[in-house]
């Protein structure tokens, strides 16, 4: 059993989605609905279903395929406005599907420029509403190492705690060996957190191990403590506790 609590939400469990939630395409909106549901596909988030009526589907272009789903069968649809086209945009529910996904639609996220959980942009996939993302300050002495070198090392570090994964440390950056940080173009972006501002790969015993520390320099409102702060992937380094070491987390990788 992993250190930290899990998601219990079952697979295609549905529960409303009481905000108002918009998506936009090459700067038009393709839903505007009050009436979503939220649907677990897979345990550790869910999806938006939307409702047909609150689509514009004009923007919908069939592509012939159809998908039988636990939730129905979907007709598979491209999203095109004007010179874009996003092919398999869309998964179109009919009156197989049961209630109350009956006549919705499913959407890739990425498939779509922008979405708004009412006037807040939100990132990747819709905020799990039961998932909670603490970001406190603590005075653990943490220590993270790589091949012997140590690159960071703080008793005043800010400790995220995120339902189904491993807590992570962020320390300030005078806490870091920044001589062994190599920046990095990489950028990512959480539903929680937000978008990272910076990525730094590692330069230990002579091997370049990359993406290993991210910083969020505009973190959401709810983790403003984390602004600038800098945390390392425990999944690739060592990490020492108040003088333990720690084992490594197991987990699919997630800043």
């Amino acid at each position: 059993m992993p250190g930290y609590p899990q998601s219990l939400v079952p697979v295609d469990h549905v529960e409303p989605a009481p905000r108002r939630v918009r998506a936009f395409l090459d700067g038009r909106p393709v839903l505007d609905t009050r009436a979503a549901c939220y649907v677990w596909e897979w345990q550790p988030y869910p999806q938006y279903y939307v409702p047909l009526a609150d689509v514009d589907t004009t923007l919908l272009a069939d592509e012939g395929t159809a998908e039988t789903t636990s939730r129905g069968t979907a007709r598979r649809a491209a999203l095109v406005a004007g010179d874009v086209r996003r092919p398999g945009a869309a998964w179109v529910y009919g009156a197989d599907a049961p209630e109350p996904l009956r006549d919705t639609v499913r959407f890739e996220w990425s498939a779509l420029d922008a979405w708004f959980e009412e006037d807040e942009e939100v990132f990747v996939h819709p905020r799990d509403p039961y998932a909670r993302v603490d970001a406190l300050r603590s005075t653990r002495h943490v220590r993270v190492e790589l091949g012997g070198r140590v690159l960071a090392e703080s008793a005043t570090p800010v400790m995220v705690f995120e339902t189904g994964l491993p807590p992570r440390t962020y320390f300030p950056r005078t806490a870091l060996d920044l001589a062994a940080l190599v920046p990095s173009d990489t950028r990512t972006a959480c539903p929680y957190k937000g978008r990272t501002s910076g990525y730094w790969s590692v330069e230990a015993g002579g091997t370049l191990h990359r993406d290993l520390a991210w910083s969020y320099d505009f973190p959401t409102r709810e983790l403003l403590p984390i602004a600038g702060l800098v945390a390392f992937y425990d999944e690739k380094v060592d990490v020492v506790v108040d003088g333990r070491r720690q084992e490594r987390p197991r987990t699919p990788f997630s800043d």
